[in-house]
């Protein structure tokens, strides 16, 4: 990969992973109502999953997925499920105080991840980053070498700034009512994007 190759590539996957969606939302939920130490975990499930998917795309399996419309609609209806139901009880429980201490470490880990698996953002972005950054005529794995340190560092950035962004929330949500309407806003924009993802169409590779 060239180094303009990669500028372009970089470029690309910072519009991809700071544009908002569950995961930025999870992980500012995660900010405000965990010590920060536990909340990066959230971030640390975040990158499994981009490491997953990221050697998953390498091998093909992502394109299987997109142009498999049957499989991609049942995900797609439990992920929105999913989703909603996450937006439905935050908003139910925005008005009791966050249960900081009382969510293990193993719970928050395996909630971003999956958050991060059924986004149907991920799907397509990884596509995309496939189709259009990577070199038919060069080993796959030989450019794996850039693209995996690439993704994965510009990934945790952004992830730790947004969780970040919510411990700064967190701290400013000092008035009840404050605090009470933050959290269902959190909890309305995974209503919205579960509904966005039941009504989304499938990704499809290039060819």
């Amino acid at each position: 990969m060239s180094f303009e190759a990669w500028t372009i590539f970089a470029l690309f996957w910072v519009v991809f992973v700071t544009t908002p969606g569950p995961n930025a939302v999870n992980c500012i939920s995660n900010g405000m109502n965990l010590p920060f130490p536990k909340a990066m975990l959230g971030v640390l499930a975040i990158l499994t999953q981009a490491s997953a998917f990221l050697i998953l795309s390498a091998l093909g399996v992502t394109a299987l997925i997109a142009t498999s419309p049957t499989g991609f609609f049942v995900a797609k209806l439990v992920g929105a499920a999913f989703l909603i139901w996450m937006g439905v009880r935050g908003w139910m429980n925005s008005t009791r105080p966050a249960p900081a201490s009382a969510r293990p470490a193993r719970h928050v880990y395996l909630h971003a991840l999956a958050v991060a698996t059924i986004n149907p953002k991920s799907v397509a972005g990884y596509l995309a980053a496939f189709s259009q950054f990577v070199q038919p005529d060069v080993p796959i794995w030989q450019q794996m070498g850039i693209i995996i340190p690439t993704a994965l560092g510009i990934t945790t950035l952004s992830y730790t700034g947004f969780t970040l962004l919510g411990a700064a929330m967190g701290k400013a949500a000092l008035g009840a009512v404050f605090n009470i309407w933050v959290r269902r806003v959190m909890a309305a924009c995974f209503i919205i994007y579960g509904v966005m993802l039941g009504l989304s169409s499938t990704p499809t590779a290039k060819g």
